[in-house]
């Protein structure tokens, strides 16, 4: 029989027993939460453990000889992630001293990094090597630097081709940051190369995991290797460039050199332009770009793929090679000109010169006259039903030249120029037009515009007897076998051969017999150019000049546009053709045309600055 009492003893023993186990482990939280959880606390605090992304070097650039176009310079980013700093404030003067930054910049960069709480903001930019050593030995808490890339330009040319870097925007990244590659402080490629190649030679960033111990020792753990950008190597030959960029200076206007058996572009002048170390590089970047964006005669802009213009009379040559391929020409076909065109109330006027003449005297001398007779052959062919339906097919062989669309440039922004198409003369004219309406086309003008890329696009497709390749500024990209294929195709047109040397032949005499072109003779070279003077309703007329050499075996072909620079033969021929002399000889024997250039007094510009102000 048990004891009643003996069970009240296990019962009590018990409660005691769970009761000490209780205390024992209540106690034992409360230690670690109230003592030992404020040293890990502390230590927490004095123990930082941060995330640090890595920017890999950007991507370098060469010309086509190996020669540095685009470099890197080493600098540095200040960042700071308010919530680590020192609670003794920060001193601002001289962390300002060390920096080169302003203190009441350096307040709006701590107010808006606030704004961030954890997350790392830059304080100040562009640091040099000596800043981040000082700031370095300070070990301001808080503060971290990265090392950045920014960009040098040993040459100092190509500022409005080549492009620069700057800071991402927030409209870049609320809209156009797709694959979530940049946040905020990072910067990108902004126009020519450094943009339509930014996806190769941006790189890939990195990730470090960095711990800072109390005794302010650093380790740090790498997480991600940052992969460096890939080196571009260019078509452009970087002494060339700059020599059209010498010859274009003072005036308005784009020069581009190609070479016609791979549609590389060997320069690509625009002007005015701009000295990117001087103006693009570091911190006084955003103001010089403004400047730049105001200034009248726009030196950001690339006029060579984004300013189509009348192409004048070389355009001429093309009416001449469909009017061959259309049988409607036959290079013996003689015309009259008398100062003129003349056909019912529509008057052309052309300059003096011998009458009647044929095909290569005409080309040579930019005859308009001929040239309307051709162009009203063509459209008034008997093989189709209408002139509407002969526009028509004149203007699918321009279209294959390259006018009126895209080429495929790699650089962004390109224009397409314009031709316009049957719809747009029915609407225009009420259904009531035939080829003495656009008669202006003829000779290149009315409402067709080129860019100077597809003119010297066409000087490559003639020196090619008919056909191109995509004209494009990268040669080979790191790491890569070879470029796009679309660079590496030809696009025919649908001109036979044997019409290109007739074309040719005209082209051959205007500059080394008796033509308009003779500037541009270079002995031993048999240079072929085609003058253009493009009619300007608002000032002085356009000067243009295609041309190529040698006629055998091309080498280079070139085109020149000048704004305002009156005749074909004043302004961009000379142009042209040093350049070509450059090119094929390695030197200019004629300093005297050089000087020429370069004195040459365009006065219409400053009323084209009054102009652009208003």
């Amino acid at each position: 029989m048990n004891n009643p009492r003996n069970d009240t003893w296990r019962h009590q023993v018990l409660r005691w027993l769970v009761l000490g186990v209780f205390i024992f482990f209540t106690g034992t939280a409360a230690y670690i939460q109230l003592i030992e959880g404020n040293e890990y606390f502390n230590r927490a605090e004095r123990e930082v453990v941060r995330y640090i992304t890595t920017y890999p070097p950007r991507g370098e650039v060469f010309d086509r000889n190996g020669e540095y176009l685009i470099q890197n310079l080493v600098c540095y980013d200040l960042m700071v992630i308010p919530v680590e700093t020192s609670k003794k404030g920060i001193d601002t003067l001289r962390l300002s001293q060390i920096t080169g930054t302003s203190v009441n910049r350096l307040k709006r960069a701590f107010r808006d990094a606030r704004k961030a709480g954890r997350i790392a903001s830059p304080v100040a930019k562009h640091l040099t090597v000596e800043a981040k050593l000082k700031l370095d030995e300070w070990n301001l808490q808080g503060f971290y630097t990265v090392p950045r890339t920014m960009r040098q330009y040993p040459r100092k040319t190509g500022g409005n081709l080549f492009g620069s870097i700057c800071e991402v925007s927030e409209k870049f990244l609320n809209e156009r940051n797709q694959d979530g590659y940049y946040t905020v402080g990072d910067y990108i490629g902004e126009q020519g190369l450094e943009s339509s190649y930014e996806k190769y030679l941006r790189g890939e960033k990195g990730r470090v995991r960095q711990y800072k111990y109390e005794d302010h020792s650093v380790a740090n753990e790498v997480e991600v290797e940052a992969v460096a950008g890939k080196n571009l190597t260019t078509t452009i030959d970087v002494r060339l460039q700059a020599f059209a960029e010498e010859l274009m200076e003072g005036k308005v206007g784009s020069v581009v050199a190609i070479e016609p058996s791979t549609g590389e572009i060997l320069a690509m002048a625009s002007s005015p332009t701009f000295d990117p170390n001087e103006l693009l590089v570091g911190r006084g970047r955003g103001n010089n770009y403004v400047r730049l964006l105001n200034e009248p005669r726009g030196p950001m802009l690339n006029r060579a793929v984004k300013s189509p213009l009348p192409p004048g009379s070389t355009f001429k040559l093309l009416n001449g090679l469909i009017g061959l391929q259309e049988g409607v020409l036959r290079p013996g076909y003689r015309y009259s000109c008398d100062r003129g065109y003349k056909s019912g109330r529509v008057k052309m006027g052309c300059h003096e010169h011998r009458s009647p003449l044929d095909l290569d005297f005409a080309i040579a001398t930019s005859c308009n006259a001929y040239f309307a007779n051709v162009f009203r052959n063509i459209l008034e062919n008997k093989k189709y039903k209408s002139p509407k339906e002969g526009y028509v097919a004149w203007k699918e062989y321009v279209n294959s030249f390259g006018f009126g669309a895209r080429l495929g440039v790699d650089l962004y922004g390109e224009a397409s120029g314009t031709v316009m198409s049957r719809e747009y003369y029915d609407k225009l004219y009420h259904n009531s037009w035939n080829a003495l309406t656009l008669i202006s086309l003829s000779i290149g003008q009315g409402e067709i515009q080129s860019t100077t890329l597809q003119l010297a696009n066409f000087a490559a497709t003639i020196a090619n007897r008919g056909y191109y390749y995509i004209p494009h500024l990268v040669k080979a990209i790191e790491g890569q076998d070879s470029i796009d294929i679309k660079y590496r195709t030809p696009h025919i047109t649908p001109v036979d051969k044997h019409h290109f040397e007739t074309i040719i032949k005209g082209m051959w005499r205007g500059v080394n017999v008796d033509g308009t072109g003779q500037i541009a003779r270079l002995e031993g070279y048999d240079v072929c150019g085609k003058t253009g003077t493009a009619e300007n309703p608002l000032g002085e007329d356009h000067s243009t000049f295609i041309t190529f050499a040698p006629r055998n075996n091309p080498k280079i072909a070139v085109a020149v546009y000048v704004e305002h620079g009156v005749w074909g033969s004043t302004a961009a021929a000379p142009i042209a053709s040093l350049i070509e002399e450059l090119y094929l000889t390695d030197t200019v024997a004629r300093p005297w045309l050089v000087e020429q250039v370069k004195n040459l007094k365009l006065d219409y510009y400053n009323a084209y600055d009054r102009k652009k102000k208003k």
